[in-house]
């Protein structure tokens, strides 16, 4: 293992593999750390964001979410990620489980919570690169959304299926 890049947030590494059939390959693999999404629920509606995302130069609509601090365990970063991105607290987390986001060059995890029994929260300032407006959709409105195509975060797509599938 060669470590090609270490960051803030991410780090790279130039690995040799043998794969089960015995092929024998050197790949780059991505490691982010693990990462949070929330789907906070109230009734019938949920709140998403509207956040812009310099890598596709554009807004979109998506589930609150963040990335765990060292040390920080999932159900820590969901209760801390939900008050600083939609000033609301949760009397309830529930794990729904984790998926891998790019499992072809990313070992990423993103543990999945569903909130409920919502309340405000104090204000936490937005990181100064967060560009978020929260917005409250019904949840007919959130699946029409995903089938036509107007949410294309897959994590978002995954939290509303496993919650409500």
């Amino acid at each position: 293992m060669t470590e090609v890049y270490k960051g803030r947030n991410i780090s790279i590494e130039k690995k040799k593999v043998v794969l089960p059939n015995g092929y024998r390959k050197e790949g780059l693999i991505v490691h982010p750390g693990d990462a949070v999404a929330i789907l906070p629920i109230e009734e019938l509606d949920c709140y998403l964001l509207s956040q812009y995302r310099y890598c596709i130069e554009d807004y979109i609509i998506e589930a609150p979410a963040g990335k765990c601090e060292p040390g920080e365990s999932p159900i820590l970063t969901a209760k801390r990620e939900l008050a600083e991105e939609t000033h609301l607290n949760a009397e309830r987390l529930t794990s729904l489980g984790t998926i891998f986001t790019t499992p072809g060059y990313s070992d990423e995890i993103i543990h999945l919570f569903l909130a409920e029994g919502l309340t405000k929260s104090e204000n936490y300032p937005m990181d100064d690169d967060e560009i978020i407006e929260v917005r409250r959709f019904s949840l007919d409105e959130v699946k029409n959304m995903i089938l036509n195509g107007r949410i294309t975060d897959a994590k978002t797509i995954c939290l509303f299926y496993k919650a409500f599938q």
